[in-house]
């Protein structure tokens, strides 16, 4: 977990322990899309959470997707209760960096939003994407019902067949309920960064492999 070794996600023993209520304050709306970033959401609406690399870029793919209500970014996956940014950086958290996205089924269906997922980075690289490193980098799917457990198995399935047949290796992307994998907000200037800093960094990139329209009923 020290600079120039390769990463190691901690044990529960290893992480820190956190706090149980956050050092910070996040912010009432979205600065793109207008909407309250916390819930309790309406009820039409249905959570994704995805982690494909720094949040920064990620987050905003999916404020841009027509049908989207709200985005916001945060920590996922790990051990650590309410880690800060610097933590979760460390490496002793285990959380991934990820993006909460609060869509519309019936305006967007989570297949597309999976479709966007896989494009928007490269799922074969384990703990890093492109240049930043880290176990917090790691590609994650954290499912909130059984039809998305479904649809996003499937569609790693279809994915992998076209990786494959461009010569990429294994998808590493976990794909875990979100249930108990608390999803803890980042810090208020993560919150849509790229929209307060348009010239800021974006570390997101994709394969320029295309992944199946409909892919939770791809055959062969």
């Amino acid at each position: 977990m020290l600079f120039g070794r390769t990463p190691v996600l901690p044990t529960p023993e290893q992480a820190l322990k956190g706090r149980p209520e956050p050092t910070f304050t996040v912010p009432d709306r979205h600065t793109v899309l207008g909407n309250p970033l916390l819930g309790p959401y309406p009820e039409h609406l249905e959570i994704a959470d995805f982690a494909l690399g720094c949040f920064w870029g990620a987050e905003r793919k999916f404020w841009q997707t027509p049908g989207v209500w709200t985005t916001l970014v945060g920590y996922q996956g790990g051990y650590t209760q309410n880690p800060t940014y610097e933590e979760a950086c460390s490496g002793l958290t285990g959380h991934t960096e990820a993006v909460r996205v609060v869509f519309d089924p019936s305006a967007v269906p989570y297949e597309s939003l999976l479709k966007l997922f896989w494009e928007s980075h490269n799922p074969t690289q384990g703990f890093r994407q492109g240049n930043d490193v880290g176990t917090q980098y790691r590609s994650a799917i954290h499912t909130h019902s059984p039809a998305q457990a479904t649809a996003a198995a499937a569609s790693r399935d279809a994915y992998q067949k076209v990786l494959t047949g461009s010569g990429y290796g294994t998808i590493t992307t976990e794909i875990l309920p979100a249930e108990g994998r608390p999803f803890y907000p980042a810090e208020a200037y993560h919150q849509q960064y790229l929209d307060k800093n348009p010239a800021g960094y974006c570390g997101i990139g994709g394969t320029g492999v295309s992944c199946p329209i409909g892919v939770a009923r791809a055959e062969g």
